[in-house]
């Protein structure tokens, strides 16, 4: 029967307006599913689906039209197209069947998927290529498809080609478009100087919404196991189950190794990406996307943006290394400023008050001079202090674990010591030293907790070289409030252990009031 507006067979006018519709969005799921839909409408068919073909030659993506969601769950993954379906894989010709169930390839059904007979397949192909296959079974009222179904259902296809080929083109303009924005946004961002921790989080900040993924993880390979550097839209239990999961692939990406995607038993997509850097150079970006056809446009992006971001990241690390130079030389001449200038200016104006004392009549006058020696003395012990804290570190050291121990003890003494440190500490001493200087520590501490009189401690570490060469560290803890007794099973304790290492313990009165603990041990054997 001939369309009464345009004289066009009714079955030709329903191509007609198929290929319209198909015109009228250039988003590629949905085109998709549209020439499902328009084929099931076209041929009066009950099924249909349109399998994508990967580079493998297998189905990488089936879109249906005619199972609902619950029934394609309970069938389980689609299809990868052996039996029926690869028949058109291997040779895409047509196929018209009155009972599929007969031809020899047919595999059957998995268990739940629905009773099908009639089949009509036609390949779909771009410029020369099979993009992938039309699948229809079930024409209306139990009829077979025809000779005219399968003439109106080829025209179709090479329409939906078409539809499809524009589709990709908008698509990857719009994928490229959001990568770049993506690698403007974190070159932007990593301008100004940062940690390179906060970095990589940008990254895979920047990562997830230009490839879409549902999350995003840098993974640091370690001896042993993966280590989470980072995760966008994603928790790190997860990431590092996916990771698991992908366990070949991973190890294989960890390696600088490029990887295709991995599809994972959930029904979900693992992108891998090496950081191909020097900072992190066994990092892999990992993200999980959901479908294996976008996956597959996004890898070689993914990738390209990996190896810049890896670039950044170093360019991060060099930038905080110069920087952490410039303080390091500027701390030094800062340190040597205050050895060279300012000490020797409080030393001799500290003689010249010892000088004019002598010459000082009255006894208030002989004693101001006294305070403000005794004053200068305190600045110029201040001050070296400061200088070897402004030398570069060489290793933690131990003064972090002082300060550490005195805040610990903050909260017991309802005030935090104070801690003057003197001489190199920031050269490793070794561990048997700082390991008792500590545990002494923390015993003196905590009997001047327990008494709960004191207002005020003070600590003192140092390391000293005696009138022989021989060097020294020196501990030395002073008390307002009594809790520094002189008799005791703890002081006999310490005393033994300091006596074991070659060292001695003292303690007594220092000013009125006070009492004053003093450790040693030595350096040199």
């Amino acid at each position: 029967m001939a369309s009464p507006e345009t004289g066009l067979p009714d079955a030709a006018r329903a191509v007609l307006d198929a290929v319209n519709v198909l015109n009228s969005d250039l988003d590629l799921p949905r085109v998709l599913d549209r020439i499902v839909r328009s084929a099931c409408t076209i041929t009066d068919a009950r099924y249909g689906a349109l399998g994508v073909l990967g580079d493998d030659r297998t189905l990488v993506e089936l879109v249906q039209h005619g199972i609902d969601e619950a029934t394609r769950n309970r069938i389980g993954p689609h299809p990868l197209g052996r039996g029926i379906l690869g028949l058109l894989i291997n040779d895409p010709r047509p196929i018209r069947l009155e009972r599929l169930q007969d031809h020899p390839a047919s595999y059957g059904f998995p268990p739940h998927h629905p009773p099908m007979t009639s089949f009509l397949g036609i390949p779909v192909t771009i410029r020369g290529r099979v993009y992938g296959n039309i699948y229809l079974t079930e024409k209306a009222d139990g009829r077979t498809f025809t000779e005219e179904d399968e003439v109106l259902l080829t025209a179709f296809a090479a329409a939906a080609g078409t539809a499809i080929e524009n589709a990709r083109v908008l698509a990857a303009s719009e994928r490229q478009g959001a990568w770049l924005a993506a690698s403007s946004r974190m070159y932007n961002a990593l301008q100004m100087p940062t940690t390179t921790e906060h970095a990589v989080e940008l990254i895979a900040s920047c990562i997830r919404p230009a490839c879409g993924a549902d999350g995003v993880g840098v993974v640091r390979q370690r001896s042993g196991g993966p280590e989470v550097l980072a995760t966008d839209g994603i928790l790190a239990a997860e990431i590092l189950a996916t990771c698991i999961t992908a366990h070949d692939a991973f190890e294989t990406a960890a390696k600088g190794e490029s990887v295709p995607p991995v599809a994972v038993a959930d029904g979900s997509v693992v992108l891998l990406a090496p950081l191909r850097g020097h900072l992190y150079g066994h990092a892999v970006v990992v993200a999980v996307v959901s479908d294996l056809l976008g996956a597959r446009a996004q890898h070689d992006l993914l990738t390209s943006f990996a190896d810049q971001a890896a670039v950044a990241l170093d360019r991060v690390q060099a930038v905080a290394e110069h920087q952490a130079g410039a303080l390091v030389t500027d701390r030094d001449r800062i340190a040597r400023d205050l050895h060279d200038l300012v000490i020797q200016r409080l030393f001799s104006t500290g003689l010249l008050l010892q000088g004019t004392r002598a010459k000082a009549t009255g006894p208030g006058v002989q004693h101001r001079i006294d305070q403000a020696i005794a004053d200068l003395d305190s600045t110029i012990r201040d001050i070296r202090s400061t200088v070897f804290q402004l030398q570069p570190n060489v290793s933690e050291g131990i003064r972090d674990s002082l300060h550490a121990l005195l805040a610990e003890y903050a909260g017991a003494l309802g005030f935090t010591p104070e801690l003057r440190t003197t001489g190199p500490l920031d050269t490793p001493l070794p561990r048997t030293i700082s390991d008792e200087l500590l545990a002494v520590l923390r015993q003196v501490l905590s009997g001047i907790a327990r008494q709960e009189e004191a207002t005020r401690v003070s600590v003192q570490v140092g390391v000293e070289t005696d009138a022989d060469g021989r060097r020294w560290v020196r501990l030395q803890v002073t008390d307002d409030g009594g809790g520094l007794s002189t008799t005791g099973s703890w002081l006999r304790n310490i005393r033994e252990r300091a006596t074991e290492l070659g060292g001695a313990v003292s303690i007594g009165d220092h000013e009125p009031g006070e009492t004053r603990l003093g450790w040693r041990a030595p350096l040199d054997g």
